[in-house]
């Protein structure tokens, strides 16, 4: 007779099993698997924890959520619906974006070819959840402040260096510039109103400040970083209200 309540059964089944412990805070991570139940439930696990997470089902999604949402961690499968984790783990090495993968590929080979190319942790399934937590909590504590470029489609900006990249060429943006686009990030989908945005760039602008500032230097930096300035994708204009970065 089955003693398991059946969202624990369906983790055995899946190759989890489930004992919760909570207490965290609000990190956001990106689930990579194509098999929607297990997502499903792990996302639950995941949020009984404290967490959010989006989750993708291949490459492409996952690979298109890294350029446009900041993340904390990655948990990824190594067996994809359309490629493969290793391609999605290279391009979260690139904008140290910590992985953990989980997959049912036990081989030594698969396994070692994950750690090598910069996964933080490999965990086969079957495994349980309070384990998975354990090492999701040991990734975050090794890495804390330690992710410093940020995607935004095509827009790689590093932070600790100051430097910003479209298609891996460098663009030059004005103090001002930058300190706009940090604030953007820095307050990714909320709304910024045009007052705030002064408030933000007083000190750099000095007595140049006026109403009409935030306006000229919006459109100076779309000008550099979008593909189509009259059409933005990255710093978008909330009608009346103020600006927004997706």
């Amino acid at each position: 007779m089955n003693t398991l309540p059946d969202w624990e059964e369906f983790f055995f089944r899946k190759g989890l099993c489930y004992y919760g412990c909570r207490g965290n805070d609000m990190t956001k991570i990106l689930l990579v698997e194509d098999d929607f139940a297990i997502v499903h439930s792990l996302q639950e696990y995941l949020n009984l924890e404290g967490f959010t997470s989006d989750y993708a089902s291949g490459q492409k999604e996952a690979e298109q959520l890294l350029k446009t949402t900041q993340y904390r961690l990655l948990l990824l499968d190594v067996s994809l619906k359309d490629g493969d984790g290793f391609a999605v783990c290279n391009m979260a090495q690139k904008i140290q974006l910590p992985v953990i993968f989980l997959s049912a590929s036990s081989d030594e080979e698969t396994v070692v070819r994950g750690l090598n190319i910069g996964a933080d942790d490999y965990i086969t399934k079957p495994f349980r959840p309070k384990e998975l937590l354990s090492r999701i909590k040991n990734v975050l504590r090794r890495h804390a402040g330690h992710q410093t470029i940020i995607l935004l489609d095509d827009i790689q900006v590093d932070t600790e260096k100051a430097i910003v990249k479209k298609k891996d060429t460098i663009i030059n943006l004005s103090a001002l510039e930058y300190k706009l686009l940090t604030l953007f990030i820095d307050h990714r989908g909320k709304l910024l109103t045009r007052d705030q945005l002064l408030d933000e760039i007083w000190n750099i602008a000095g007595d140049f400040v006026n109403d009409n500032t935030v306006t000229v230097y919006i459109k100076r930096l779309r000008e550099k970083i979008e593909d189509d300035p009259t059409n933005p994708k990255i710093i978008k204009t909330v009608r009346g209200l103020g600006y927004r970065m997706d």
